[in-house]
């Protein structure tokens, strides 16, 4: 079947109801954020011009959203497939599903020209196609709300700990609770690597991207401390039962915000939620801002040089110390 060509830009049929689809929609297909907010952009664009319009969701990406299962051919005079490649068996089966409503790509890359997957639709509104000058992609198009970025920073086992050791079960509900929040969640390593990319490499690379958080969640003794230094809230779990060094680190810094409780084995989600806005609070940016412990804790280099018989006025240690109270 051949529809209009990948330039043709003129009018179709009056709109009654659209379907707006994407590689987002497909059950076998994915949903970058690209893909998502190329669909809102022409939801946006629809609802402006007054168009009523249904987005279709995969139901892996969005359980409980509206599917192509749940979105008759009958209902809809127009389909319209936004972003990614217009290609495969998947775009194709479209076509076939829908083949009695007028079908419009828009902000797709068309590789071939030729490929039914392209030529089943009768108009092809291409960012890039064979020929023509790039177009801008439809993500750009929609403004997206400002969320807070969490630093995660995980300590695997320690067989050190032994039997007290709890890392893999409070990891494992730690990350439960943090897919229900709406932010950035960052996974940082503080293992150096130099043959990695996506490792740092430095220890200044790891506080970069701390210093940029708006919350460090941790259960590794330097998440804590590295979050402090650059003044990010931080929001501990101490991975041993009884606590250990993450706990003792707390009580050296003053810095409230610790779990599990005594006597809790377990993490409590509405505790998890109480403290990561505390953490969020002005409140809780002040304290972290003026940890008490970097002020009245004297540095281990001072001890170190007490022991050495030498002077902690001048090198090393006095350095530590006016970093740690920058």
């Amino acid at each position: 079947m051949t529809h209009g060509t990948v330039t043709d830009q003129a009018p179709g049929p009056a709109p009654g109801r659209v379907l707006v689809v994407g590689w987002a929609s497909f059950l076998h297909g994915e949903a970058t954020a690209g893909d998502v907010l190329a669909m809102e952009a022409a939801r946006g664009a629809l609802g402006g011009a007054g168009i009523p319009c249904d987005l279709a969701w995969s139901p892996v990406f969005r359980p409980g959203g509206r599917t192509l299962e749940d979105s008759p051919p009958g209902d809809y005079t127009h389909l319209v497939f936004s972003c990614g490649p217009a290609h495969g068996w998947q775009v194709e089966q479209l076509h076939e599903r829908y083949r009695g409503c007028y079908r419009i790509a828009v902000g797709v890359s068309v590789i071939d020209p030729a490929d039914p997957a392209v030529t089943g639709f009768h108009q092809v509104l291409a960012r890039d196609a064979p020929g023509t000058s790039g177009r801008l992609d439809l993500a750009a198009a929609v403004a997206v709300p400002a969320v807070p970025v969490a630093a995660v920073i995980v300590a695997g086992e320690q067989p050190e700990y032994a039997a007290r050791g709890r890392h893999g079960p409070l990891t494992a509900e730690l990350g439960g609770w943090l897919a229900t929040l709406d932010c950035a969640r960052v996974a940082v390593d503080t293992r150096l690597a130099h043959a990695d990319w996506r490792s740092p490499a430095t220890a200044a690379q790891v506080e970069a991207v701390i210093a940029r958080s708006d919350v460090v969640v941790t259960t590794r003794l330097h998440g804590l401390v590295l979050a402090l230094k650059n003044k990010v809230p931080a929001l501990a779990v101490d991975p041993v039962a009884g606590g250990a060094k993450v706990a003792a680190q707390a009580t050296a810094w003053g810095w409230p915000v610790l779990l599990p409780r005594p006597g809790k084995p377990v993490l409590d989600r509405s505790e998890l939620d109480r403290l990561w806005a505390w953490c969020r609070s002005a409140e809780g940016r002040a304290r972290a801002r003026s940890a008490p412990g970097a002020r009245t804790t004297p540095p281990l280099t001072a001890d170190l040089l007490r022991v050495l018989g030498a002077s902690a006025a001048t090198g090393a240690g006095g350095a530590a110390e006016a970093a740690i109270g920058r």
